[in-house]
């Protein structure tokens, strides 16, 4: 067999040519259904509310997470329509008769400019307590986080210390958060601006 001395192998053609800092467009906000997602829930926690605001020294671990009736929250970035990172969290429990409590909201470092994240969290998590009898839903916000809750049609109760940190109690208005009875399908969030 014969082999020109100049032959060199004709280059396959680029299927998919993706930017370095290529980020999914869509993200995914459902009940974790997976425990890989409550997993790198609880790691993203430990990054905002450990590692970043030094609220907590190691875990932000609670009684609250260890209840049968706490639901855990996420936010995931799709890749070719299936869950692939969670970029987003945050958790409910009831706590007596149709009052609900959501806490924990964190939202990775290089999503918070995505435009809909911790509101679609939010969302998802007065919807679906809704959807499941609750009849007041209440939250500790911290103050940088007020203006986001209150645009979400919250009211502030009172301004308490958690923590050793500032706190608004705040309350949603449940008539601008209709029922989700699907909060393990969840809903999508389109991306407004680069993360």
């Amino acid at each position: 067999m014969f082999i020109a001395a100049d032959h060199r192998p004709t280059p396959l053609p680029i299927w998919c040519e993706l930017p370095l800092d290529y980020r999914p467009t869509e993200v995914r906000v459902q009940w974790a259904s997976n425990p890989w997602m409550q997993a790198q829930a609880l790691r993203l926690r430990r990054e905002v509310f450990c590692a970043e605001q030094g609220v907590f020294q190691d875990d932000d671990l609670d009684a609250i997470d260890a209840r049968p009736d706490t639901r855990l929250l996420v936010a995931c970035a799709d890749l070719a329509g299936l869950p692939d990172e969670v970029v987003g969290t945050v958790r409910i429990h009831p706590e007596g008769e149709g009052l609900w409590w959501g806490s924990r909201l964190a939202v990775a470092t290089a999503w918070r400019r995505h435009g809909q994240l911790g509101s679609g969290l939010i969302r998802l998590a007065v919807g679906s307590a809704h959807a499941l009898g609750c009849t007041r839903f209440l939250a500790h916000v911290q103050p940088q986080n007020e203006a986001l809750f209150r645009r979400l049609h919250w009211q502030t109760l009172d301004e308490v210390q958690i923590h050793g940190l500032p706190h608004r109690l705040m309350q949603a208005d449940l008539a601008h958060y209709p029922p989700c009875h699907t909060p393990w399908a969840g809903l999508v969030l389109a991306q407004r601006s680069r993360p």
